[in-house]
């Protein structure tokens, strides 16, 4: 029989603020010591209250905002009830009934719409250590730690609309979110530091059914690839127990990464067994239109816009423009070196179009695949680069005026990078300005063909494909300064003669 696949995600992304969701102990991601930013707040001594965290709740109507959701102008938290030993509590402080923000859609790069249900505001919980017996041996009794470090940090939780369908989808809707998270600056989203997590809700029905299946929920998914498979792994374990005449059990499973499998955790919680009920220590939020305008100012240019803008500005391919895209900075750098060839278009009077998109295409290439490379082989990031784009704008118009060749611009703009030395006197001082004087490269060319007879054979007998040949061994006896268009012309008229 086949199956159609209902698939809802639910995302838990820790915000960036500096302090806790209801208290002042720090929020550091980063922090390695267990129990370090703690206080009586988030441990919850008694007689403490909370108090909420206005910057927390700026970042999660702004990444509504930047989801065209709905912003509830009042709104409150609530107590979601059950106990586990990261929770020190015994309830964490959470939102149900009226989220900060509902509805909104999420365009993925594939064009499609992925439906937002509801973005709300809640509390981390602590983090439990468990003793492996790898590491303790002899141990007969294995142990488990929590550390508080975590516990209070202001968690942002975004739960879709089943309109996912695939793993892959489910894999490009978690990427497109982490982006826009990291361009609105709400959060680094660092999946292996914890920072996003993702739950998968999946059930299939007949096609042409109109009532969804029973729903499984599938938990430690700590990478979008892990993401993608193990949705895909649970269609198919859940269409075979059908097509065996079984029922599909409802309940919380783990993804194994090892066995590439998914397995039982535990039943499935329904909403009412948390026994919501608003939290007595917090008043109700209220938000109005000109704080919620305030907030829609401050977004920045989003991924889906930048990408298109990429495109029709800069006339550069979808795929470059997905690049710079997810690679904000380079993006960035990108823009910042077109402006410098402006610049120079206006000071050299050039107005012919197809040259200015010439160069502009030779500036994405190299910074997406020579620069990239560099960053790439030495761990680098572009924030800091010694190349200016001043700098890397004159690498650019040195190539496009043949002034130097392929070769040695890689070798200038490697020591650029090393460096953060102007390209002009890299030139000079490593002699690899390109040679195009044709008597000099004739005289080479000469050279090249003597020493070459089988291949300068072949070619007068049809074989056109050794000029290649050729013309690399006159850029190898030139030290790669000549002129290759140049090089190849001389070498078709002296084999001809």
């Amino acid at each position: 029989m086949k199956y159609k696949p209902v698939i809802g995600l639910e995302i838990h992304v820790e915000l960036n603020t500096k302090t806790k969701m209801f208290c002042d102990s720090a929020n550091n991601p980063n922090e390695t010591s267990p129990n370090t930013n703690v206080c009586p707040v988030c441990m919850a001594h008694p007689g403490t209250l909370p108090v909420i965290n206005i910057e927390a709740v700026h970042k999660v109507i702004k990444t509504g905002l930047a989801l065209g959701s709905k912003i509830n102008e009042y709104s409150w938290f609530e107590r979601k009830n059950y106990f586990y030993p990261d929770i020190p509590k015994g309830y964490q402080i959470s939102q149900f009934e009226k989220p900060f923000c509902e509805d909104g859609i999420l365009k993925l790069s594939s064009g499609k719409e992925i439906k937002i249900k509801r973005i709300h505001l809640e509390e981390d919980t602590g983090r439990l250590i468990h003793e492996s017996q790898i590491l303790n041996p002899k141990s007969k009794t294995l142990k488990s730690y929590v550390d508080f470090n975590r516990a209070g940090v202001p968690l942002m939780e975004l739960v879709t609309e089943p309109s996912i369908e695939t793993g892959i989808e489910a894999k490009e809707f978690g990427e497109e979110f982490q982006l826009l998270l990291r361009y609105l600056n709400v959060s680094e989203a660092d999946m292996e530091k914890g920072q996003l997590r993702i739950e998968a809700n999946i059930s299939i029905m007949p096609e042409g059914a109109d009532k969804f299946g029973t729903k499984v929920e599938i938990k430690n998914l700590n990478s979008f690839r892990a993401c993608e498979r193990a949705i895909d792994y649970e269609i198919k374990r859940q269409a075979e127990v059908l097509d065996a005449g079984e029922k599909v059990t409802q309940e919380t499973r783990g993804w194994d990464e090892n066995k590439s499998e998914t397995f039982s955790q535990r039943s499935k919680e329904e909403s009412h067994d948390y026994r919501y009920f608003p939290e007595p220590d917090l008043p109700p939020v209220r938000l109005d239109k000109a704080q919620i305008e305030f907030i829609k100012q401050e977004l920045p240019e989003l991924p889906a816009s930048r990408r298109e803008r990429f495109v029709g500005e800069y006339n550069i391919t979808q795929k470059d423009s997905q690049v710079l895209t997810v690679e904000k900075e380079l993006g960035d750098y990108f823009e910042k070196t077109i402006t410098e060839l402006e610049s120079w278009f206006i000071d050299e009077k050039i107005e012919d179009a197809s040259i200015k998109q010439k160069l502009i295409k030779l500036s994405s290439n190299y910074l997406i695949t020579e620069l990239q490379k560099l960053l790439s082989e030495s761990k680098g990031k572009v924030s800091g680069l010694l190349i200016n784009p001043e700098d890397f704008a004159e690498l650019i118009i040195l190539i496009h005026q043949g002034k130097i060749s392929s070769s040695a611009a890689q070798t200038i703009l490697a020591e650029m990078f090393n460096t953060g030395e102007d390209p002009h006197q890299i030139l000079l001082d490593k002699n690899l300005g390109q040679v195009s004087d044709i008597e000099e490269i004739k005289k080479s060319a000469q050279e090249v063909i003597a020493a070459n007879p089988k291949p300068v054979e072949d070619y007068k007998k049809g074989k056109v494909e050794s000029i290649k040949f050729l013309v690399g061994q006159l850029m190898k006896a030139t030290k790669g300064k000549a002129n290759p268009q140049v090089g190849e012309e001389i070498l078709k008229e002296l084999l001809t003669q």
